[in-house]
C-alpha cells in the first residue's frame, strides 16, 4: 500500500478535525480541541485493531512524522511474524491468601470429612497469615522459615502439617503458571537445613492438667468475658474435643432438655453422641443465644466462620500461664477425676468421653447411660466451680 503521504509542513496546516492517512495503515487523529496523535489501524478478519503511538508536537515527548513511521515498521514487522504487536497486559498478582482460599475450595470438594476440612481452613488461615498479603509468586524460602519458626519447636505436629500445606498452595500457583522454580516449602535438601530437627512426639498423649487445678483454671476463664474462654469453660464442662465445641450449632442444642446432640458426622468415632449439660453449660449457651448472629454457637472474629483453636489456645494459656496445659488434656482430667473420687461405673465415664466400648460389653451394652452421665456431669461441673459437697 501507498505510504508516506503526510509532510512535517503538511501536517502544520491541518486544522480540521478528522483522521489522516500516511499511508499502509498509519494514521494522524485530530480532535476537536486541537490534539493531535498518532494511531495505527490494522484488520484481522473481520476484527478492528487499533494502537496509539503518541501525541504530535506536544506534551513532554512528542512524536515527530519520522518516528510515527520508525513505529509503524516495527507493527509491521511484528505482523509480517504472525505477532500481536499490542502491549501485554501484564497477569494480575495473585495473593497468597487468594491461591490458598482456591486450594481450600478444591479440597473442600474432595474430602466428605468435615473435622478434616476444618483443619486445613484453621492451619493455613490462622498459622500461614504473615503470608496471606504476599505476591504467591515472590514468596522465598526465608518467607516460608519465617512463618514456620514460631510454631516448628512449640506445636511441632501443627508445624509440619503447616508446611505441608503452604507447599501444596505454591504447587498449586505453579501450575497456574504464578510461580516458577522449586518450591520453597518444600522439606529435602532445602528447609531441612534451615530448621531444628523437631522431636518426636509421644502419640497419643496431651499434656493434661492435675484435676485439682481445674477450678483455678475455670476461675480465671470466668473473670473474662472473652468468647474464646465462653468456648473453652464450655469444652471443660462437657468434657469434649475442641473440633466438637468449635463446630458446636444452635440445631445441635436443646435448651429445655439441657441437652447437646452431636451428629455422627461431627464424632471422631462417626456415631451419634448426646451431651447431658449441666447448669452452667447452659447458662454459658443462654449467653451465647443473646448475641447470636448465625448458626454456630461460638462464632470467631470472621462471619460464618468457626472461633479458632488458636483463640482457644490463648484463652488456655491466660488462664493457665505455667501449667503444661493442652485443651485435648482436659478429657484426661475429668476422666482421672472421675475415676479418683467417684464411684460412677467406667463405662458411664467412658460414655462421657464418646470412647467406644469394645468386646462382650459392647454386644450387650446398647444405651449411653444418659442420665447416669447427667449426674456425672453435674458432679464434674461442681467440682469444677469448686463448691462444696
Amino acid at each position: 500500500m501507498p505510504r508516506h503521504k503526510l509532510t512535517e509542513s503538511g501536517i502544520r496546516t491541518l486544522t480540521k478535525p478528522g483522521v489522516y492517512g500516511d499511508g499502509d495503515g498509519l494514521w494522524l487523529r485530530i480532535q476537536k480541541g486541537g490534539s493531535r496523535n498518532w494511531i495505527f489501524i490494522w484488520r484481522r478478519g473481520s476484527e478492528r485493531r487499533e494502537i496509539g503511538l503518541g501525541g504530535h508536537g506536544a506534551g513532554t515527548a512528542p512524536v515527530s512524522l519520522k518516528l510515527a513511521r520508525e513505529k509503524a515498521n516495527a507493527i509491521r514487522e511484528a505482523l509480517a511474524r504472525g505477532e500481536d504487536p499490542r502491549p501485554r497486559q501484564p497477569k494480575k498478582e495473585l495473593t497468597f491468601a487468594e491461591a490458598m482460599e482456591a486450594v481450600l475450595e478444591l479440597k473442600a470438594q474432595e474430602s466428605k470429612n468435615a473435622k478434616h476440612k476444618q483443619q486445613w481452613e484453621m492451619t493455613l488461615r490462622e498459622y500461614a497469615k504473615p503470608l496471606h498479603g504476599m505476591s504467591v509468586g515472590a514468596i522465598t524460602v526465608d518467607d516460608v522459615v519465617s512463618c514456620l519458626t514460631p510454631h516448628w519447636t512449640e506445636r511441632p505436629e501443627t508445624a509440619d502439617r503447616l508446611r505441608s500445606r503452604i507447599g501444596i498452595v505454591l504447587d498449586y500457583a505453579k501450575a497456574r503458571g504464578l510461580r516458577s522454580g522449586d518450591n520453597p516449602a518444600a522439606w529435602k535438601g532445602n528447609l531441612d537445613k534451615l530448621l531444628p530437627k523437631q522431636k518426636k512426639l509421644s502419640r497419643g498423649h496431651h499434656a493434661a492438667l492435675d484435676y485439682h487445678d481445674v477450678p483455678t483454671v475455670i476461675a480465671a476463664l470466668r473473670s473474662s468475658s472473652a468468647t474464646s474462654a465462653r468456648a473453652l469453660e464450655f469444652m471443660i464442662l462437657t468434657a469434649g474435643r475442641s473440633s466438637e465445641v468449635r463446630g458446636a450449632l444452635w440445631d445441635e442444642i436443646d435448651l429445655d432438655k439441657s441437652l447437646w446432640v452431636i451428629p455422627a458426622n461431627r464424632m471422631k468415632a462417626g456415631v451419634e453422641h448426646r451431651v447431658p449439660l449441666p447448669a452452667r453449660a447452659v447458662d454459658i449457651l443462654k449467653e451465647r443465644a443473646a448475641v447470636r448472629s448465625g448458626a454456630l454457637v461460638f462464632e470467631g472474629e470472621r462471619e460464618g466462620r468457626p472461633i479458632s483453636d488458636t483463640a482457644l489456645v490463648k484463652a488456655l494459656r491466660h488462664a493457665a500461664p505455667k501449667k503444661p496445659a493442652t485443651q485435648h488434656g482436659f478429657r484426661s482430667s475429668f476422666r482421672d477425676w472421675a475415676g479418683d473420687t467417684t464411684a460412677y461405673p467406667r463405662e458411664v465415664c467412658e460414655a462421657a468421653l464418646a470412647h467406644t466400648i469394645q468386646g462382650v460389653e459392647a454386644a450387650y451394652r446398647r444405651k449411653d447411660a444418659l442420665e447416669k452421665r447427667r449426674a456425672l456431669m453435674n458432679d464434674w461441673a461442681a467440682f469444677c466451680a469448686n463448691e462444696k459437697e
